[in-house]
């Protein structure tokens, strides 16, 4: 049975894409830490399509085990995924030499390695059948070092540079894979993150409409979608300026009064 995987799938952005596939009528596998939003996920979205079939998944994918674990899940239940969303991840707003490195690395096994093995395990099964679609979820974090925020914009800038060069290398395939580079957006990543000023700087988008954003954009085989117009001015800047300038202006925009 074909099928879309979508980690993070119980909330946010994942579970509005999650909307959106199940209107397409693509039947889910939704994966989250949280067994309960994924039920409640699972009931918002049968009442937009009851004819497709959603499985759920719970794990924690910082766990390389459990990933693998994933994996063999979804070949026992003869599940052949044709789209895949990476969207689980998430950051922490932290003072480099106060942060708790077990949380940083387990940052780095959820948004790198976690999304690594699953873009190579199902975009090589992908390719065998000349017919697939990844979104791996970046950021524009992924564009410039991050004080205070260091390994979070570390990942995102592997993701980025990781699922551009996957999408050159598997397009020959029919396999497009989009990097999805959104601004900040509401979410539960700022309670996660402990990043509640950077969204006093901006204006962000809701999830439904990155999550529109990046549906369409897929469906069109893009390579690489920046949401928002001032989002993109800034990372077109980013390219011309100093990067002095680009590490100053981003620690102020992290952190207040630095």
């Amino acid at each position: 049975m074909k099928i879309t995987l979508i980690t993070g799938g119980g909330s946010g952005l994942g579970k509005e894409l999650a909307k959106l596939y199940a209107k397409d009528n693509n039947n889910l596998l939704l994966v989250s830490l949280d067994m309960k939003e994924l039920i409640e996920t699972k009931e918002e979205i049968s009442k937009l399509n009851s004819s497709i079939t959603i499985d759920l998944y719970e794990t924690d994918l910082s766990n390389m085990n459990n990933v693998k674990k994933l994996t063999e899940y979804t070949k026992e239940k003869n599940y052949e995924v044709n789209n895949l969303v990476n969207g689980a991840g998430f950051g922490d707003c932290t003072d480099f030499i106060d942060m708790n490195i077990e949380t940083q690395l387990k940052m780095t096994e959820l948004n790198c390695n976690a999304l690594l093995y699953l873009s190579h395990y199902y975009g090589k099964e992908m390719a065998s059948r000349k017919e697939g679609h990844i979104i791996n979820v970046s950021s524009i974090a992924g564009f410039a070092p991050g004080p205070y925020m260091c390994t979070y914009h570390a990942t995102k800038g592997f993701v980025l540079q990781l699922s551009e060069s996957i999408h050159y290398e598997l397009k020959k395939y029919n396999v497009n894979v989009l990097t999805l580079a959104p601004g900040p957006f509401l979410s539960k990543f700022t309670e996660v993150a402990h990043n509640d000023y950077t969204f006093t700087k901006m204006k962000p988008l809701t999830s439904v409409q990155v999550a529109n954003l990046a549906y369409k954009a897929s469906k069109k085989n893009k390579r690489l979608l920046i949401t928002g117009f001032k989002n993109k001015m800034t990372m077109l800047a980013v390219k011309f300026a100093s990067r002095r300038f680009v590490l100053k202006s981003s620690a102020k925009s992290i952190k207040k009064g630095v």
